[in-house]
């Protein structure tokens, strides 16, 4: 009998290993579409940038807030996370998320990344994969207006809600860092930087860690008024990487053709078509690119359900063309009758979580797609003050320092948003089976 029992035993043992094996292996394309450890690999996401702050164990931190929240949204069935990698100061800085893992260029918040080491780690755990974003065309992470003061740049013309800040002075400026030699230098040596790290929690170099899914370049890049630049700035960037990285994928950060396409400087086959792209990534967001008024439900609903099922296909239809895995890895909507208060009730976000997830889900069946991601977890995150802008030592949530807190995040007592999360997350992970 003991004997049967030990064989039964290292039967388990060696089953228990080639399923941890299966699981922990890095996320590839194949057709088209993600694979991990030989199954296919559809992801239910969130966006939960502030991570490596909470990991810090310095200022700003909050390990025990991260745990928790990692296991609220393994309890959800979310098993990817987009997250920064990479944040610019100087700390005195309005609108960005601080502390900055680089106060000044090339000087390096050791305390931050130690927290991006914890941060990966935790995940790790959860077997989780994580999207790390290494750059930002807007300004809450500082990014490429921060590299540009840093080369040359007297200012950085804030948008609104900087006093007279003006969106259009913004992006033509923001969209010269692709052009600035010294600026694209400094962020390559950030990105190396980064790349070249070990992890000191678990001792594993980054580029080994099969946690890590995938490099994104930047958020939200657009070319504006200096698209070819831009183009060469995207195979540049992705070559790079995928030099250092080989085992991990490589992606732009895209909103695909966005509603301004002319304007933008986006080009959604032109940005993805490099042999060092990856994967392909689209964004939604009904409220910004006014499809949508929240205190017009009745009126804007409908027709912006029409633009989103009709702007998911169409990239949908794109990426098909250049046989790379496509991803809606941003979306999010207001509280009902635009409330920021986090007791407001939430029908309309349910019903329109529902309605984005369940198109990505069909879009799944037919291989046409293959993960979501909403914007953004907030977890236990509230604001000091409704619809205020985050300044330091505020908590952190899931919208961003620039905008106004409350506006999109998921909180953790949100209980009818997050069963909708789970339900369609059991629906994604039931794919990998």
């Amino acid at each position: 009998m003991k004997k049967y029992l030990a064989g039964f035993l290292l039967l388990g043992i060696l089953f228990s290993c080639k399923k941890a094996e299966e699981t922990n292996t890095f996320v590839q394309v194949k057709e088209g579409k993600f694979f991990r450890g030989g199954k296919p690999y559809y992801f239910m996401g969130a966006n939960y940038w502030c991570g490596m702050n909470l990991g810090s164990a310095g200022q700003a931190g909050n390990r025990d807030r991260l745990i928790r929240e990692l296991d609220q949204m393994q309890q959800m069935g979310i098993t990817n996370l987009r997250i920064m990698g990479l944040t610019e100061g100087p700390d005195n800085s309005p609108y960005r998320i601080l502390p900055a893992v680089q106060d000044t260029p090339g000087v390096f918040n050791e305390e931050i990344l130690v927290g991006l080491d914890f941060f990966l780690n935790e995940m790790k755990k959860r077997n989780m994969t994580a999207v790390v974003v290494l750059n930002n065309f807007w300004p809450w992470s500082g990014g490429m207006g921060q590299y540009l003061l840093w080369n040359g740049a007297d200012s950085i013309p804030y948008p609104p809600p900087h006093p007279n800040g003006d969106w259009d002075k913004y992006q033509k400026f923001t969209a010269q860092f692709y052009s600035n030699k010294k600026a694209v230098e400094q962020y390559n040596f950030a990105v190396l930087k980064l790349l070249k790290r070990k992890n000191t929690i678990s001792g594993v170099d980054y580029v080994e860690d099969p946690t890590i899914m995938s490099w994104e370049l930047c958020n939200e890049p657009r070319g504006i008024n200096n698209t070819e630049v831009f183009n060469q700035w995207i195979d540049s960037s992705a070559a790079m990487i995928k030099a250092v990285a080989p085992k991990q994928l490589v992606t732009v950060g895209s909103e695909g053709y966005t509603h301004v396409p002319d304007y933008s400087g986006t080009d959604f086959m032109l940005n993805h078509d490099g042999p060092n792209v990856d994967y392909t990534t689209v964004h939604i967001w009904i409220q910004n690119w006014n499809w949508y008024d929240p205190a017009k439900h009745d009126s804007t609903y409908a027709s912006a359900k029409e633009k989103v099922l009709k702007y998911l296909k169409d990239h949908a239809v794109a990426a098909k063309k250049l046989g790379k895995p496509y991803v809606l890895e941003e979306f999010g909507i207001m509280r009902d009758s635009g409330n920021f208060d986090p007791a407001a009730t939430t029908k309309n976000r349910d019903d329109y979580y529902a309605y984005v997830f369940e198109e990505v889900y069909k879009l799944s069946q037919t291989g046409d797609a293959c993960g979501v991601n909403f914007w953004a977890y907030g977890g236990e995150g509230r604001p000091a003050s409704l619809a205020s802008y985050w300044k330091k030592g505020d908590d952190f949530t899931g919208d961003p320092p620039h905008e106004p807190q409350g506006w999109y995040s998921v909180n953790n007592n949100d209980t009818s948003t997050i069963k909708v999360i789970s339900t369609y997350a059991a629906k994604f992970n039931a794919m990998n089976k």
